[in-house]
């Protein structure tokens, strides 16, 4: 869909029958002008599009149509955008899930919240072939990473979470059914319109990027509990965009911060009271254990070995020889 748009775009300000060797650089940058103030794009989607353009005449540097990239100082790279992004709880998760209007969109969102899976690309993927139920794995294969070498496929854990909802729409399976989600793989299915009404319905105000921040609240989720390079190898990413695009900071982590440090003193507090008694008579046992000491003035000669000192002079003092 983005390399279709991008395509309409260049062609609609470029020109149809415009040659290839006669754009410029200043017609890049005034491609890149016209989306911003004439489409009214967000600036990560302008970003989008000029990657893409990028590549397109990449290819046709390298075909030896055009001499060179008319687009390469362009910025392609995506930036995260926090304002963007919402945590999806999981008692959110379950209303939606109680919303659903069958087994098949219940194991759509579960695939996403609690899957992490990219929507709909690596959904419309999963056969039910990849699905290991004796050793607890899944096999992911992903259209967005196939260009990356032995990046094709990924393997993830059949999370609890997700479980049940495959075994309920495993029930309802029949015989010779090949992929996992069969009734919405037409393609004029908006998976997004859908899921904004039964969040609705769910009675909840839809999320910024419904199915990019119900992977997002995954990956986070993760992390507070597995290594980072194995929650990036189960969700198919890299830290450096883990961080940037997927990683939140939610109501939790602040809680947490906030009752740890009450926790943790009233705890010492607590060790103090308890371990009061015992160290005091530790300490009296120690006393005990002592020799007496006498009071009163001590002189050098009760401490002094019994030998002959000499007499004092200018010398310092020193044993008799």
């Amino acid at each position: 869909m983005f390399y279709q748009h991008t395509r309409r775009n260049l062609i609609t300000f470029l020109g149809e029958d415009t040659p290839l060797r006669d754009i410029s650089e200043g017609d890049a940058d005034g491609w890149r002008l016209w989306l911003m103030n004439h489409e009214k794009l967000s600036p990560n989607t302008v970003r989008r599009r000029c990657g893409l353009a990028k590549q397109f005449f990449r290819a046709a540097v390298r075909k030896r149509l055009i001499d060179s990239n008319p687009f390469a100082d362009l910025h392609g790279s995506v930036r995260g955008n926090p304002d963007r992004q919402y945590f999806v709880t999981r008692e959110e998760a379950e209303k939606v899930l109680e919303a659903c209007p069958d087994n098949e969109w219940r194991l759509l969102f579960a695939l996403s919240r609690y899957g992490g899976l990219r929507c709909p690309s690596e959904h419309l993927r999963l056969r039910w072939s990849d699905v290991n139920w004796s050793e607890g794995k899944i096999v992911i294969t992903s259209p967005k990473t196939e260009h990356h070498e032995g990046k094709g496929t990924r393997v993830i854990p059949l999370f609890p979470e997700l479980k049940r909802y495959l075994d309920d729409a495993w029930e309802q399976t029949q015989r010779g059914v090949e992929y996992v989600i069969a009734r919405y793989r037409n393609k004029n299915s908006n998976l997004r319109t859908h899921l904004c009404r039964i969040i609705n319905r769910a009675g909840l105000k839809p999320w910024p990027k419904l199915f990019h921040n119900l992977r997002a609240t995954r990956q986070t989720e993760l992390a507070e509990s597995f290594p980072a390079h194995v929650v990036c190898k189960w969700m198919g990413n890299s830290r450096q965009i883990a961080d940037e695009h997927y990683l939140q900071v939610t109501d939790d982590h602040y809680r947490a911060a906030v009752e740890a440090p009450a926790q943790e003193a009233a705890q010492k507090a607590a060790q103090q009271i308890a371990a009061g008694p015992r160290t005091a008579s530790h300490s009296n046992s120690e006393a005990q254990k002592k020799p007496p000491v006498l009071q009163g003035r001590a002189t050098l000669c009760d401490s002094a070995p019994n030998e002959l000192v000499g007499g004092t002079g200018l010398e310092p003092v020193t044993s008799a020889v």
